[in-house]
């Protein structure tokens, strides 16, 4: 069941470039990412890279992991999987799921919770999401 809206974030791709294909796969592109916001009520800074492979039917296959950090030093690390859909102005929309690592008192919610994400990706390379607790 989806539960409680746990973080809303702002950012920016800062870093793109293509790595060659594994497995008899075809090349896939590299992005990495920061972006600011909260984190069950904590403000923090999230910084991910990920790595995303064309599919077939013209969906986007993403794999990913990052560190999210509050300005105290509190941290989580995240590890996430989505698909993403080209919309006609040429921004990418992702959803998926993301597993949490902390041992952070602030974060320690999120241990054992799996969040769902929608994410959103511009041309510009502006980016905002949402995650939720999925129970």
């Amino acid at each position: 069941m989806l539960g409680d809206l746990l973080s809303e974030l702002q950012g920016e791709i800062t870093v793109q470039r293509v790595v060659p294909g594994e497995h008899g796969l075809g090349p896939s592109m590299e992005s990495s990412f920061r972006a600011t916001g909260q984190m069950l009520g904590v403000d923090v800074r999230d910084t991910g890279t990920y790595r995303a492979r064309m599919r077939a039917d013209g969906t986007l296959q993403g794999r990913g992991q990052g560190i999210t950090m509050s300005a105290t030093g509190d941290s989580l690390t995240w590890e996430g999987f989505g698909l993403g859909r080209f919309n006609d102005d040429g921004s990418i929309s992702w959803r998926g799921s993301l597993v949490f690592t902390s041992d952070s008192p602030k974060f320690a919610e999120l241990r054992g919770l799996v969040g769902v994400f929608e994410w959103e990706t511009e041309q510009s390379g502006k980016a905002a999401g949402k995650i939720w607790a999925w129970m």
